[in-house]
């Protein structure tokens, strides 16, 4: 295979011999280099290989300027354009991909961001945590009452910030101005989702969420908006998401416990 695996492919690939084939396939795409890569592409095109195509097209992609330098690279600039024009073609998808995979993977830490955010407003206004929120109150044998705050949430840097959003706009005075107040609008904007996303607004504790219901089945044009609609859908979807994967990880940790 190291010194007749290429010739072989192609006897095989003329005689129609389909296990022969198969195995130098394997021992030639094991065998890849930079050197060689465009040779064995060209060969494999001819030998209708996809395989072997596939392999040498993704190591021409991830070692491009490598490949560059080789004496078959310089080839086909010269004598097979419509090759070199495949290749950069594939290489121009595979990058678009890579952007579009790096894209989505920080679109979808966002939404596991905002769905992270709004249990930690829930938890705040109902439970309340380390600043914000309402507090047990106490009964002690001095017939004082004190405020016993809860212990901070298991997302607590999530929780902090929202904490001290939340303090900020309880006390803002920017925040009716024309100009406006960025953190606030901000609060607004978290509030609003939540209220999209609440199932129970009636007994729901959390700060303008019923107030925002109201407005949206008042306003036509709020009630219909495309893009908190579309927010709304991918947040839950990561908030399940989310659930399951704790639930798998719950599961398997009391699995190595037993």
């Amino acid at each position: 295979m190291e010194r007749y695996g290429i010739h072989l492919l192609a006897l095989s690939h003329v005689y129609m011999v389909t296990q022969l084939k198969q195995r130098c396939s394997k021992g030639v795409v094991q065998r890849l280099t930079t050197e060689n890569v465009v040779d064995v592409l060209q060969l494999a095109r001819l030998c209708d290989a996809p395989d072997v195509c596939l392999r040498s097209m993704r190591l021409i992609h991830s070692q491009f300027k490598t490949v560059e330098q080789t004496e078959g690279w310089k080839f086909i600039q010269e004598h097979d354009p419509f090759l070199e024009l495949d290749i950069l073609q594939f290489i121009d998808d595979a990058e678009s991909r890579k952007k579009r995979r790096r894209r989505h993977r920080k679109e979808q830490d966002l939404y596991m961001q905002l769905s992270e955010a709004m249990e930690c407003i829930e938890h705040i206004c109902t439970q309340g945590c380390t600043l914000v929120g309402p507090s047990n109150v106490v009964d002690n044998n001095k017939k004082s009452m004190t405020a016993e705050k809860s212990e901070p949430c298991k997302a607590f840097s999530t929780c902090y910030g929202l904490q001290l959003l939340i303090r900020h706009f309880a006390v803002c005075k920017r925040r009716n101005n024309d100009k406006g107040c960025l953190r606030c609008k901000r609060m607004l904007q978290l509030f609003r989702l939540h209220s999209l996303i609440c199932d129970q607004p009636d007994s729901c504790r959390v700060p303008l969420c019923r107030q925002f219901r109201k407005r949206g089945e008042q306003d036509k044009k709020m009630g219909e908006d495309t893009k908190w609609k579309l927010l709304v859908t991918r947040v839950v979807s990561a908030k399940a998401m989310t659930s399951l994967c704790q639930s798998k990880k719950n599961k398997c940790e009391q699995a190595q416990g037993v």
